[in-house]
C-alpha cells in the first residue's frame, strides 16, 4: 500500500488554470495582480481590512513583532504549546519569550495563567512588550479573556492562526483577533501555495508597511534607495494564483477534515485510555490535525510504541508540538505553568489527517491502533 502522510497538499480543480493565466500573462515575478486579487479575497474571508501575501508564516510573525517595535530586552509572552517558529521569531528580534502553558479543556494558552504571568511581570516593574497567541492544531483560543487581560495591561496581540485557517470563534472567523493576524500556507496545511503566509489586520497603514519592509524596505525612488533594514518576504505571482484557487476549496477541506475526525472518533473512541483533543464549545475548529492522547496504562501501548507500529506499515504520524521550555533552544526560558504542555507531549499523537484521506484510509490506521491496545 503506498504511504499515508500526516497532512499531505490538497489542490482543488481551479490552481492549474489560474496558474497557466499567470504563465500566459508572464507576471511570474515579483508581485503581479494575482498577490493583490489573493490579498483581496483573503481579507474579505477573514473579516479585516487589509492583507500582505508573504513567503511563509514565519515571516508574518517576524513583520508583525517589527511594526510593534519589539525589540532587543522586550518580554513577549507567547504560547508554549506550540511550533517553534512562533517563538523563534521572538528571537529574530532580540527579544526574550515568556511561555505561557495551555490548559487541557482546550490545549490552548491558559487565560488564569496568562493573566498570572502579566502580574507577576508588572510586580517585577516588567510589562510585556507582546503577546503572540497561538490557535492550536484548528482550535481557536480563548478570546474574550485572553483580549480582556491583554488590554488591560497594554499589551498587543499577535494572532499565530497559522494551524487555523477556516476555524470560528463565536461564529467568527480567526485573524482578527489582535492587533494582527498570522497564516500559513506551507505544504501540510489545511490549504497550501507549496510555502507562504498572510498577515492581516484592520490597520491599513500597518500592513503597507509590512508590504513595504517585505521588499527590501525600497524607498519610492528610480535608483534602489535604502532607509532601514528589510526583508525578502513576499510572496510569488505564481503562488497567489495556487493560493486563490485553493481559497475556493476552504470549506470543502475544513469538512472533509472534521469529517475524518468523525470516522476517527466512531472507529477508536471506545479504546480504553484514549481521548481526543477536545472542542472547546466557544468555536469551530477545523480539526486540521485529529489528535488524541493515549494513557499507556489503560491501553496497552504508549504514544511512541503506537507511533513505531504506524510507521510499520508506511502511515506517517507525529507526537504533539514539545512544549517551548523543554526545547533546547530555549533553555532557561520563563514559563509560566508547564505540566499541561508536558503531559500532552508525553502522550499526544497526530494522527493521518489528509482531506483527501478515505473512509478506508482511516480504517486502516484505526486497525493498527487497536491492534495496539491490550
Amino acid at each position: 500500500m503506498s504511504r499515508l502522510f500526516l497532512s499531505p497538499p490538497h489542490l482543488g480543480g481551479s490552481e492549474l488554470d489560474l496558474v497557466k493565466s499567470v504563465f500566459a500573462s508572464n507576471w511570474i515575478a515579483p508581485v503581479g495582480p494575482d498577490i493583490v486579487a489573493f490579498e483581496q479575497e483573503f481579507a474579505a474571508m477573514v473579516g479585516v481590512g487589509s492583507a500582505a501575501a508573504l513567503s511563509s508564516g514565519t515571516a508574518a510573525l517576524h513583520l508583525a513583532l517589527q511594526l510593534l517595535e519589539v525589540g532587543a530586552g522586550d518580554l513577549v509572552l507567547c504560547s508554549n504549546m506550540t511550533f517553534a517558529a512562533s517563538a523563534f521569531a521572538i528571537r529574530y528580534v532580540g527579544a526574550e519569550p515568556v511561555f505561557v502553558d495551555c490548559d487541557s479543556s482546550t490545549w490552548n494558552m491558559s487565560p488564569e495563567l496568562l493573566e498570572e504571568a502579566v502580574e507577576s511581570l508588572a510586580a517585577e516593574g516588567k510589562s510585556p512588550k507582546a503577546a503572540i497567541v497561538v490557535d492550536l492544531y484548528g482550535q481557536s483560543a480563548d478570546w474574550e479573556p485572553i483580549q480582556d487581560i491583554c488590554r488591560k495591561f497594554g499589551v498587543p496581540i499577535i494572532e499565530d492562526a497559522a494551524e487555523a485557517l477556516g476555524a470560528t470563534y463565536q461564529d467568527r472567523p480567526l485573524g482578527r483577533f489582535g492587533q494582527f493576524g498570522v497564516f500559513s500556507f506551507n505544504g501540510n496545511k489545511i490549504i497550501t501555495t507549496s510555502g507562504g503566509g498572510m498577515l492581516v489586520s484592520d490597520d491599513a497603514a500597518a500592513i503597507a508597511r509590512a508590504r513595504k519592509l517585505a521588499s527590501q524596505a525600497k524607498e519610492d525612488a528610480p535608483h534602489y534607495e535604502h532607509n532601514e533594514i528589510g526583508f525578502n518576504y513576499r510572496l510569488s505571482n505564481v503562488l497567489a494564483a495556487i493560493g486563490r484557487g485553493q481559497l475556493r476549496v476552504l470549506k470543502d477541506r475544513v469538512a472533509a477534515r472534521r469529517r475524518i475526525f468523525e470516522w476517527y472518533q466512531e472507529l477508536l473512541g471506545d479504546l480504553p485510555g484514549v481521548q481526543f483533543m477536545p472542542e472547546a464549545e466557544y468555536g469551530r475548529s477545523t480539526r486540521w490535525l485529529t489528535c488524541m492522547t493515549v494513557d499507556p496504562h489503560e491501553f496497552g501501548a504508549d504514544r511512541e510504541e503506537i507511533r513505531l507500529a504506524l510507521e510499520v506499515e508506511d502511515i506517517e504520524s507525529r507526537p504533539v508540538w514539545k512544549p517551548m521550555h523543554l526545547q533546547p533552544v530555549f533553555q532557561g526560558s520563563r514559563v509560566f505553568g508547564g505540566a499541561v504542555a508536558e503531559d500532552l507531549f508525553e502522550k499526544g499523537l497526530c494522527l493521518p489527517s489528509g482531506s483527501a484521506m478515505t473512509r478506508s484510509d482511516v480504517e486502516r490506521v484505526s486497525k493498527i491502533l487497536r491492534d495496539c491496545s491490550v
